[in-house]
């Protein structure tokens, strides 16, 4: 049974509420001073307590996600013992898995769409990262078998999985509602998290003699997916969003590179690289790259794409509503920005669910897959 699994947390509420009757009913026969009343006193008060912290922390883990497996949760890395062989020929994208999606009609993908894990090995940073890959319904329909779609690429916070964005965002699950509601298109979605260098914190930077952050997202991925599954290879063709330091990444790399994404959106986006213990030097004194990396300061001295922008903030709860009201005023045309502004918000799951059905469909407006 998964960590985020129900039968889970409800196991743990019964074992919550067996330990408290059991402390009731056998309190009366442990009240003696002997060393093993004392002991099943001191047992049952663990216990049930253990169970109390237990049930509590796996509904919270459950509403936000903030572990998407036992693995997870206890620190071991699934993913790091991929070896990817950057040798001429090899492929740059291989598949390691398929999943069903959420949605109605899962067991039969032409319904339900399908999830494929996948291992990405950028030729040009020298990255290999694992990915999620939601194909939709459409994609394996008769009907659109010879047409190419739209892709976004999709990545959640820092430390955030993957996972995130299928269990606890719903990405998949929303878009296919979407569609099915006539408010978005089929749109082939990338989700991924930021840190393709576990356990470092790279804010999407090409960090001299380090990962090639930056390079894999703007370069290999679009690349990489472009060649393996029917999406083009222009600006219109592809989008970006993030949440937290996806969000910023989103934006980022939409400013500098809107030769390769058309519309970018950020939700609770910062608007300039972190600098703390998990990311460590990301500049080495470079003043030129740092400051390119502070978004207000790109949107003043970096040239303007045909690019499309979508920011988020709220008015209580959120601590980037100033800089984002900056960042809004600074796009210049010919790029465009849009915003979502919620009266209250704070910077987790809840307020990105709020926000990604409308993000969605702003960002299937602004893609084709012609």
């Amino acid at each position: 049974m998964g960590l985020t699994s129900n039968t889970v947390l409800a196991l743990a509420v019964v074992l919550a509420v067996v330990f408290f009757g059991l402390t009731i009913w056998l309190w009366p026969r442990l009240a003696k001073r002997s060393w093993r009343a004392v002991v099943g006193r001191i047992g049952l008060l663990l216990g049930t307590q253990l169970m109390l912290f237990a049930s509590v922390g796996l509904a919270a883990n459950n509403s936000f996600l903030f572990y998407g497996s036992w693995a997870d949760l206890f620190g071991q890395e699934q993913d790091m013992g991929v070896v990817v062989d950057h040798s001429a020929g090899s492929k740059d994208i291989k598949v390691t898995g398929k999943e069903k999606p959420d949605t109605p009609g899962a067991g039969n993908r032409a319904m339900g769409g399908e999830i494929q894990k996948i291992v990405v090995s950028g030729q040009q940073s020298k990255i290999a990262s694992p990915a999620y890959v939601y194909l939709p319904p459409e994609y394996f329909q008769k009907k659109y078998e010879k047409q190419n779609f739209p892709a976004a690429v999709v990545l959640t916070g820092y430390p955030g999985t993957a996972e995130n964005l299928i269990k606890g965002l719903r990405y998949p699950k929303t878009a296919w509602a979407q569609v099915k509601q006539k408010k978005a298109q089929p749109m082939i979605l990338v989700m991924m998290r930021p840190t393709v260098a576990p356990p470092r914190d790279t804010e999407c930077v090409d960090i001299p003699g380090g990962p090639q952050t930056e390079t894999f997202f703007a370069k290999d991925l679009p690349k990489a997916v472009s060649q393996t599954y029917r999406v083009g290879t222009k600006p219109q063709n592809w989008g970006f969003i993030g949440n937290s330091t996806g969000g910023y990444c989103a934006l980022k790399i939409g400013i500098h590179h809107p030769e390769v994404f058309g519309a970018s959106a950020g939700l609770s986006a910062y608007y300039k690289a972190a600098s703390d213990p998990t990311t460590g030097d990301l500049f080495h004194g470079n003043k030129k790259e740092r400051d390119r990396s502070n978004l207000l300061w790109a949107l003043d001295h970096v040239p303007a794409g045909k690019s499309s922008f979508l920011v988020t903030s709220s008015k209580s709860g959120e601590d980037n509503l100033k800089p984002t009201l900056k960042f809004i005023e600074k796009v210049k045309s010919p790029a465009r920005v849009s915003s979502i502004t919620l009266n209250s918000g704070g910077h987790n799951f809840n307020t990105w669910r709020r926000e990604i059905p409308p993000t969605l469909e702003w960002i299937s407006s602004r893609l084709t897959g012609n």
